[in-house]
């Protein structure tokens, strides 16, 4: 019996007055299953619900592949940038990630800073990646 991926489906998470959006699909076009290469592109939409700006500082991914590979990404900013979100602003941005194999999911946590120096985390949600006619 084959599964197949929501339509749509998205995935959030509040933290501190910080939402987190994202939302992840499967590129065809770009995977090569013969080779074990499956390409998936996620959107993720950051948004300031609280009352105070926070600037994104870094970002850390925990990756995981359903053939047991895990992998953690860390870095500074996203795309090379630190933005400001003000309160009531957005910050939104595309990515993509490869497995081995057409399943696994993605989570994480984004550091943000305030303008008096208090930092946090803000939680990325648990995302499933998933191949649709490629699942067991």
């Amino acid at each position: 019996m084959k599964r197949t991926p929501q339509p749509g489906r998205f995935y959030y998470r509040l933290t501190e007055g910080i939402r987190v959006t994202v939302r992840p699909r499967y590129v065809a076009d770009e995977s090569r299953p013969a080779r074990r290469r499956y390409v998936f592109i996620y959107a993720v939409r950051i948004e300031n619900v609280g009352p105070l700006p926070a600037r994104l500082v870094s970002r850390r991914w925990r990756i995981h592949d359903s053939i047991g590979l895990d992998t953690t990404v860390e870095g500074e900013g996203v795309l090379g940038q630190q933005p400001v979100i003000p309160a009531g602003g957005v910050h939104e941005y595309e990515s993509f990630c490869e497995l081995r194999s057409p399943a696994g999911h993605m989570e994480g946590e984004y550091r943000f800073v305030r303008a008096d120096g208090t930092t946090f985390d803000a939680t990325i949600p648990r995302f499933a990646l998933e191949a649709p006619n490629h699942l067991p």
